[in-house]
């Protein structure tokens, strides 16, 4: 049975997609089955991962229509190992359709149900909004996983964002739950962003992962070659703490047979 998770975070450019991306190559690197489902209208993750988004023949928008499966959509990323329930700009025009049908919360979830023994982890790609597309996320999931600097702003969305995790957990979702909090984009020389550092540890305890991504270069200029970091440079200081995060990521979620494999 699948671990489904959303990486979202409701404030923009804090590396959603690059984490998205990254992780679900270091966890079949490391021998999981992982589908990517990109949320996002612009297809990052998609592009991302290899697959050029305009040349879909079935995306993420057609599964939430009810009108084609996730194994008639899902596409193979060859670079990264893993699936892609891909995006385009399809997607932007679903939320406005999504209003007027029933069970418009959970066209996603219910999508997931019938591969959910097909894989170890889902990993659910996220826009930087609260939309029905983030919604239909968070009410498929088993938690959130929140990719963030540590800058002080970062600290009042954390906020915002643990917010509309009980929320969506007392109306729509038992299921879910705050996994974590990932530091991304880390540098040690600046005294600010170990100061927020230690706030976070300091209030969220073991909700924040032991691993922390470093801003790293070669991270930023994989998605111009179509493929994850990971891939593109896997000796990289990023590649490596990707690698490291997919190792906790496993430790933390899986049953020791399936750690093991």
């Amino acid at each position: 049975m699948a671990r489904i998770f959303c990486i979202a975070n409701q404030k923009g450019g804090v590396g959603k997609t690059t984490t998205t991306v990254n992780l679900a190559a270091g966890l079949a690197l490391v021998g999981q089955r992982v589908l990517l489902v990109d949320l996002d209208p612009q297809g990052n993750a998609t592009m991302g991962s290899g697959i050029q988004k305009r040349d879909l023949p079935l995306t993420v928008y057609d599964v939430l229509l009810e009108s084609a499966t996730i194994q008639e959509a899902a596409q193979r990323s060859t670079s990264g190992g893993y699936d892609v329930l891909g995006a385009n700009r399809e997607l932007a025009g679903a939320e406005v359709e999504l209003v007027a049908l029933e069970r418009r919360n959970e066209r996603l979830r219910q999508a997931l149900k019938a591969v959910a023994d097909d894989y170890d982890f889902v990993l659910i790609d996220c826009p930087p909004s609260l939309n029905l597309l983030t919604l239909n996320g968070l009410c498929s999931a088993h938690g959130v996983i929140v990719p963030m600097q540590c800058e002080y702003f970062a600290l009042e969305g954390v906020s915002d964002l643990v917010n509309t995790i009980k929320q969506v957990h007392a109306n729509l979702n038992r299921d879910l739950e705050l996994i974590g909090l990932l530091r991304v984009m880390f540098d040690p020389r600046i005294t600010l962003q170990v100061n927020v550092s230690d706030q976070l540890k300091a209030h969220f305890g073991d909700k924040v992962f032991n691993t922390v991504i470093p801003r790293n270069v070669r991270l930023a200029e994989a998605p111009s070659y179509g493929q994850p970091g990971v891939v593109w440079d896997p000796t990289s200081r990023g590649a490596i703490a990707f690698i490291e995060f997919a190792r906790e990521m496993v430790e933390r979620e899986m049953s020791p047979a399936l750690a093991a494999r």
